[in-house]
This record gives C-alpha cells, structure tokens and sequence, in this order.
C-alpha cells in the first residue's frame, strides 16, 4: 500500500522543482476557497420539498492557510449562500501535534457560532480532532476539545446520534456518525475498534418515514449505508490533495478514486464528498481547491 505522506512528499519535490506550479500549488489553491453547488434529487426526497444545505469541512484551522481570520471569511461567505441548514464535516483542527501558537478552540468555534441558518447547525468530529487530543488518546474516550468548544457556542456534535428537525421543507432527520479512525494512532486493548462509528445504533434512533441526511467524516462508511438514508454527506480526503485529470494519485481510504471527490451515485443512493478547505500533511492543494459546498435538494 502506497504512504500517503511519501506519495505527497515526491509530488510536492515534483511540483516545487517547477517555481510557477509550485508557486500556484502552495500560495494560491490552497488560500482561495469557491463555492461548488449541486442539485439533487434523491431516491427517498418527498415530492416538492426544496431545502439548501450548506456542507463545511476540513478547516484544519492553525496550518499554514487556515488562520482564525480565513475561517471568518468562510463564515461570511457561507452566510451569504442564505442556507436552510449547515453542517460541519470534522477536522477542525491542523493535521499535525498542537502547538502554543495555535489558535484555541474556543476562537475558532466563535467564528464557526457566526454561522446562520434557520434550520440549525450541526457538527461531527474527524480524525484529527480525536489524534491531536492527547487526553482522549490517552484515555481513549472524549469529549474532545473540538466537541467541548463547538458545544459551547451552541453548535451540537453529533456523535451516533440522529434528531429530528422542523424544516421549511418538512420533517427531516440529521444523524451524525462517530468517527470512524478516532484511535488508528493509539495501542488499543484487544477487541476495541480503531473508531467509535456505529451505523446500526444511529439509525436505529430515526422512528418514522421523514427524509435522513447521514453525516459522516470519512466517506468508507457509505458502501454499508441502506437506501433508507436519502444523502450521506463526508470530507476527509481533500479530493486526494492533488487531483490530475480527473483522478487523484492518492487519496486516504481504502476504496480509492471511488469515495475521493464529489457526488457519487451508487445503487440508487448519493454521496457528496467535499474537497474541504484546509490542507492535510503537506500545505499543497494542486486540482483539488478548497470550496464550500451548497447542495439544493428537491
């Protein structure tokens, strides 16, 4: 199997030897985000019923292009989308061991309380809020300081947990999958999972016929995830980082280019994986730039 960090490292020593590519790949993707927008319909979308979601992910907030300021412009740019509802993906965090330079919690979370949304705004962890967690490493259980800081501003994490909203376009349940790689890092006693995701319980909570948009950092899950669920919504590969034609040389799952970017259809049921904002292991975006994403459903 391919290291995604070498991989990385032989594509930035590529693209830096050129100054012009290497110049675009570090200094400007990374740095400016668009807005990429679908329209879907799914399998199990009532007839009629229009809702806008805003999708947000991957900040990595402390690295090289995600200062505390950079996630107020997001913010605004989000809000300017007038979404029914926002949701934040994971990794809110830099992709690396915290440093005293880094941003609190606590100020990028009353950035991320900025955003508007009639219909709420709801939160999962990825797997760096759970790697660059020494205490939840350590003890191998949260709250995480991501949950403790988004909670705190009113944001809810949702961590195997479905609820039930009153939207502009009905009923609707949004359920939040735990994260799926929280412990890869860490020695586990035997018969622990490498992450606390629990498809089965968190759908077990839905009790009626009303519309399911399943939130999920990594996108693996959706090879397991029932039609009863009308959209899943997840981040994490960055679109691999460095996308070429189309195709991405690397991305971290183990299903590939099938799960690494954009909406996926597959036996009647839709994927969006967002390209996300930060930047993970190197501080390179080549063909995979940073975006918000608005998908308008109905």
């Amino acid at each position: 199997m391919l290291d995604r960090r070498r991989v990385l490292q032989t594509l930035a020593g590529l693209f830096l030897s050129s100054f012009g590519l290497g110049g675009y790949a570090y200094a400007w993707e990374p740095a400016h985000q668009g807005v990429t927008r679908y329209r879907l319909k799914p399998a199990r979308w009532p007839e009629g019923r229009r809702l806008r979601l805003a999708v947000i992910t991957d900040l990595h907030v402390g690295g090289p292009h995600m200062p505390v300021a950079r996630v107020r412009q997001i913010v605004e740019q989000t809000n300017a989308l007038k979404p029914d509802l926002t949701l934040l993906v994971g990794d809110f965090v830099a992709s690396r061991t915290r440093r005293s330079s880094d941003p609190a919690p606590a100020e990028w979370a009353a950035e991320l309380a900025r955003l508007q949304a009639p219909a709420g705004r709801f939160a999962v962890l990825g797997n760096h809020d759970w790697w660059q967690d020494e205490r939840a490493q350590k003890e191998l259980r949260g709250p995480t300081q991501s949950t403790v800081a988004l909670e705190a501003v009113g944001i809810p994490v949702l961590e195997n947990r479905a609820v039930r909203l009153q939207t502009g376009a009905g009923p609707l349940w949004i359920a939040g999958l735990g994260d799926q790689e929280a412990f890869v890092l860490r020695r586990r006693p035997r018969g622990l999972p490498y992450g606390l995701d629990d498809l089965p319980a968190t759908l077990a909570m839905i009790r009626d016929d009303a519309p399911v948009i399943l939130m999920a950092h990594e996108p693996d899950i959706f090879a397991r995830v029932p039609s009863r669920v009308a959209l899943t919504l997840s981040g994490h590969t960055h679109g691999g980082q460095v996308r070429l034609f189309g195709w991405s040389p690397i991305v971290p799952s183990r299903y590939g280019n099938r799960y690494a970017y954009g909406h996926v259809r597959e036996n009647g049921r839709d994927l969006v994986v967002s390209a996300g904002l930060g930047t993970s292991k190197l501080p390179i975006r080549l063909g995979a730039p940073p975006e918000i994403v608005l998908i308008e459903l109905g």
